[in-house]
């Protein structure tokens, strides 16, 4: 009898034993339903009239391969160039391509392809196919060329009309515009077959109704709003979320037209408590923030003070003889977004400052959230100022020492007040395995499986 229990038992712990292993083996099949609240109106990732947003990214990544790569600790890697070398101190580039590399349409990658494509996302560069290369000569030296293209804005794209194709692992079944994107399995993907069949994207989704949607088992990824992450458990999902990679910022909408704006401008900046909107609206979602870059990339963001100063701010505000009203502006789709204006409103009040909320026309400033481009400081800092309307960030061959006085006088001009520095979250249902956030805060998507719900 004995003899017979210990058989049954090791039977069991086998069966056991390969049940779990099969439950961590990648499977291939299935489609994996995505939401989003961006409503995205053009797949080409190099379109300037549409705005950066971590969806746009996510979605290039699935369609679409950069020449070079980056890690999360910012090593760069082979993407579409297997190598590449810098000549003349940084000012020219060669760019060694792939071969066997096909577009999703059929068509081989070319260097003049691949010089078209960084062309267009770049018209200030001199791009020039050589044989199985590119190269890029750049009019001073430019330490940054690898981060800058391995920005989703610099994939590698074959147009025809507004018809675009990639490399990556996903190719374009179906594309209703600001609605929804149906991506197939590129089978001959150069990366190797993906082990999802199908990715199937829907857009323009509130928080609220992602949310609702992967609860019902009608969704399997969602963006999840900062404020609202703690509301997850682990049970039903799995919550991940990249470092602070969004700026929240009050943006003028021009610059100061006198020095009295902008004393008013320094004491708005003064009167914000970050700290009470931090703790008690954003649910001590992300960090609040004196600084255009979050520390973990530039090293210094601590040194740019957050802290409220009433006092002062009232100071600054009795030196100006003339009372101004601002409007300040804010995204009607986004409720936290009115929440946050109105308090900070309110902080502006205490102060001797008027501010007049408004989700309609033309205002004065306007609460922006900036996603910031990269964790190289620079590419994250030009970003930025361009985004915010500020004097073009140069990027001094990328010094150190250069990149504190730079955000300094970025700031100086007053022209954006930083407020809050956030992540990015995203919540999955367990059965998706080997998902990831990217650094830029994207979703990596290219290897990810479905399994059995946990």
């Amino acid at each position: 009898m004995k003899r017979f229990v210990w058989h049954w038992l090791a039977v069991s712990s086998l069966l056991l034993s390969l049940q779990a292993q099969a439950e961590t083996r990648p499977q291939y099949g299935g489609m994996l339903r995505v939401t989003m609240r961006a409503a995205l109106v053009t797949l080409d990732p190099a379109d300037g009239g549409v705005p950066d947003s971590f969806a746009r990214r996510s979605v290039a990544f699935l369609m679409f391969d950069t020449l070079v790569t980056r890690n999360d600790a910012g090593r760069t890697a082979p993407g579409l160039a297997e190598s590449w070398q810098a000549a003349n101190a940084k000012q020219r580039w060669q760019f060694r391509l792939r071969r066997g590399v096909r577009f999703h349409d059929g068509t081989p990658l070319t260097s003049e392809i691949v010089a078209a494509s960084l062309r267009v996302a770049n018209p200030e560069w001199s791009v020039r196919a050589d044989g199985d290369s590119v190269i890029i000569d750049c009019d001073e030296a430019n330490s940054e060329m690898l981060a800058e293209l391995a920005l989703p804005r610099n994939a590698i794209v074959k147009r025809d009309g507004e018809q675009v194709s990639g490399t990556g692992p996903f190719h374009i079944v179906d594309w209703q515009p600001g609605k929804k994107l149906t991506l197939a399995a590129e089978e001959d993907c150069w990366r190797g077959r993906p082990f999802l069949d199908s990715v199937e994207i829907e857009m323009g989704r509130s928080f609220r109704d992602q949310a609702t949607a992967l609860e019902a088992g009608r969704a399997d990824v969602i963006e999840v709003a900062p404020e609202q992450s703690h509301h997850f458990s682990a049970a039903t999902a799995r919550l991940a979320n990249s470092a602070p990679l969004e700026l929240m910022a009050l943006v003028f909408a021009r610059e100061f037209s006198s020095p009295d704006e902008k004393l008013l401008g320094e004491a708005l900046g003064l009167s914000v408590d970050r700290a009470s909107i931090h703790s008690v609206l954003l649910q001590g979602a992300g960090q609040p923030a004196g600084s255009l870059l979050p520390t973990w990339i530039s090293g210094f963001g601590f040194v740019f003070p957050s802290q409220a100063d009433l006092q002062k701010a009232r100071q600054l505000r009795g030196l100006v003889q003339t009372m101004r009203i601002w409007t300040v502006g804010y995204d009607s789709n986004d409720p936290l977004a009115r929440l946050l204006v109105e308090r900070i409103a309110l902080n502006a009040k205490d102060a001797g400052l008027s501010l007049v909320p408004t989700a309609v026309g033309a205002t004065d400033l306007r609460l922006m959230r900036i996603p910031i481009a990269s964790s190289n400081p620079w590419i994250a800092l030009e970003g930025i100022a361009a985004q915010a309307g500020m004097p073009r960030i140069k990027m001094n061959g990328g010094s150190v020492e250069d990149l504190f006085p730079a955000e300094q006088a970025a700031l100086a001009s007053g022209r954006a007040i930083p407020l809050f520095h956030l992540p990015v979250f995203y919540a999955a249902n367990t059965k998706l395995r080997n998902w990831a956030v990217q650094s830029d805060g994207s979703l990596d998507l290219a290897k990810a499986w479905l399994g059995a719900a946990k």
